[in-house]
């Protein structure tokens, strides 16, 4: 029997027995839809996590102070953690390959501005900062370069529009702590990067930031390098001039290449579990299949019969079940996938922030197991077909 006679039988076997067809593919096709949304939620996310990361620059390196070294007794390590300062980022800045660079220290404080105030997030930076992170001053300007930084202070959009409505902040008095600062720039909008708000924040030098928090140490210092560098070139420089000014290796370095492969890594790892998750549903597709293919092995013994009996090979009987059992994962995958992408549209259109977005890659290998199923749930019933003797399946009639 040609392939093509093969095919056309099994699909209208399938297609005589509609209801019967559908309730036995039904546990693929929800399988199948599960699999493509829970990818796609999952990508949604990977995607949506990578561009919070990447939106300040990908050519970036973090400096952190403090460096632990352990030795070959178990458990014994010694830490050694000096301060950075931001004497350290200046001299930083000065390398080769190094374009810009920006101490930081973060904290929380109270922010008054007449009779408003509140706590928000505070960020002490150097005047680097709107280059390093991209992002732009929309009224006013940042800090300038010096080398005694004055009490100014750039508010975040969110922040402006809490403190001092419509009106213009420029200029205006504000008190962080205990201290006043000037008001000389509004940021523009740039929203939350995993949580920290950054509309939601008052920006000031990292001299009168130290001062605030009584800190000795920078949290980190921000280095943006030329993209055309060599990442292990940049870092080879940096950690010559720390160890310089330093006098042993007391600080860490990490870049963001590191840190997008550890998040990249991780949420694949994500992606791939909710993909298994939702496979589950079809392992319960794969026995309604064998159990449906076992009983039409059941009820058409006499069409089996007669098949032999006319001279069909136990080969083409083998195919013809085979086929069908195909036939059925194959519809149901099909149906799974639509079904699935269908339902992904209508979240994306419901729900715009939840990030959702087509894992082609799960679909297609989920459409590709919902074919495997039907093969290894096909294999037994059609095997069973196969063996049976012509005159003992007439006689069963």
């Amino acid at each position: 029997m040609r392939y093509a006679d093969l095919i056309l039988l099994s699909y209208r076997t399938v297609v005589s027995h509609k209801l019967r067809s559908a309730l036995t593919a039904l546990g693929l096709i929800i399988g199948i839809a599960a699999v493509v949304v829970l990818t796609s939620i999952g990508r949604g996310i990977h995607t949506f996590v990578l561009a919070e990361f990447t939106q300040f620059g990908t050519n970036l390196i973090g400096v952190h102070p403090g460096k632990t070294t352990t030795f070959g007794v178990s458990g014994a390590s010694i830490s050694t953690v000096r301060p950075l300062v931001i004497a350290d980022a200046v001299s930083l800045s000065k390398l080769e390959n190094i374009i810009a660079a920006s101490p930081m220290v973060q904290g929380n404080a109270r922010v008054e501005a007449g009779e408003k105030q509140r706590r928000t997030n505070v960020l002490g930076v150097g005047s680097a900062v709107p280059g390093i992170w991209k992002i732009r001053v929309i009224s006013g300007r940042f800090f300038p370069e010096e080398s005694n930084p004055r009490a100014f202070a750039v508010l975040g959009n969110k922040l402006a529009t809490e403190l001092f409505g419509t009106a213009s902040p420029l200029g205006q008095r504000i008190r962080i702590g205990s201290d006043r600062f000037r008001v000389i720039g509004v940021m523009e909008k740039k929203g939350q990067m995993i949580g920290f708000d950054m509309d939601d924040t008052v920006y000031i030098p990292a001299a009168k930031a130290l001062e605030l928090f009584d800190r000795e140490s920078l949290m980190e210092i921000h280095l943006l390098y030329k993209s055309n560098a060599a990442i292990a070139e940049v870092e080879n420089t940096i950690k010559r001039n720390l160890i310089a000014r330093h006098g042993s290796e007391d600080f860490t370095l990490v870049t963001q290449n590191q840190m997008l492969k550890s998040m990249d890594s991780i949420l694949n790892i994500l992606t791939l579990a909710v993909a298994a998750l939702g496979s589950i549903s079809l392992l319960v597709g794969s026995v309604g299949i064998l159990t449906i293919m076992t009983i039409a092995v059941s009820e058409r013994i006499s069409e089996i019969g007669l098949l032999r009996a006319v001279g069909a090979e136990r080969r083409t009987i083998f195919q013809l079940f085979l086929c069908e059992a195909l036939a059925l994962s194959g519809a149901g995958g099909l149906c799974g996938v639509v079904l699935g992408i269908t339902i992904v549209r209508i979240l994306d259109a419901a729900l715009p922030a939840l990030p959702v977005e087509l894992a082609w890659a799960y679909i297609v290998a989920a459409f590709m197991v919902s074919l495997l199923i039907g093969i290894a749930a096909g294999v037994a019933p059609a095997m069973k077909a196969a063996r049976l003797e012509p005159l003992e399946a007439l006689r069963a009639e």
